[in-house]
């Protein structure tokens, strides 16, 4: 399906893979390997995204990072404004204490999603240090929190909305610009 006039892709497939490698490659570096690193996706899309970073670490370096999904749905601070959301389930597949922990999402913009999965994190564990992977950041951050890993950052006006779409979830691999309203 080709974009229309009120969408702009910013990130085609194989960008998005070129993006996912690099970040793989400086979560090794960063973290002198694999060992201890577990990689939490933040649902709904960075569950595949960290999926998919664990799948070229292992090509990289042999090892099998642990994965898991993270809901932060109850730790939202806009609940009240938006009602209630459907919960997903959070899946921890290690302990956590003492990891390095690299919570992966889609996008990154105001920070609020981050502080909130910052909080469910904290509820299951101790680990060494979080660190933050994110495929897009928008920028318009409301809250001090920065990306560890970036795939591309797009600066983008308050009206505009930017969309991951996967495989996984939408049926094809891009990041589009929409424009609200339109």
């Amino acid at each position: 399906m080709a974009a229309g006039p009120a969408e702009r892709v910013i990130m085609t497939a194989e960008e998005m893979g070129r993006s996912l490698s690099r970040i793989a490659h400086e979560v090794l570096e960063r973290n002198r390997g694999a060992q201890d690193v577990v990689l939490m996706g933040i649902r709904t899309r960075g569950v595949p995204l960290a999926h998919r970073l664990a799948e070229r670490i292992r090509r990289f370096e042999g090892v099998a990072v642990p994965v898991g999904a993270l809901d932060i749905s109850l730790y939202r601070d806009d609940i009240a404004r938006r009602g209630p959301v459907p919960i997903g389930s959070t899946d921890v597949p290690v302990d956590l204490d003492g990891k390095r922990v690299v919570l992966v999402d889609d996008v990154l913009f105001t920070g609020r999603s981050i502080r909130a999965a910052l909080d469910a994190l904290m509820d299951l564990g101790r680990p060494t240090s979080v660190q933050l992977a994110v495929l897009v950041d928008r920028g318009h951050r409301e809250l001090p929190v920065r990306a560890d890993y970036v795939g591309k950052n797009v600066p983008t006006a308050q009206d505009e909305e930017v969309q991951v779409r996967l495989q996984e979830t939408d049926g094809r691999d891009e990041v589009v610009i929409l424009r609200r309203g339109e």
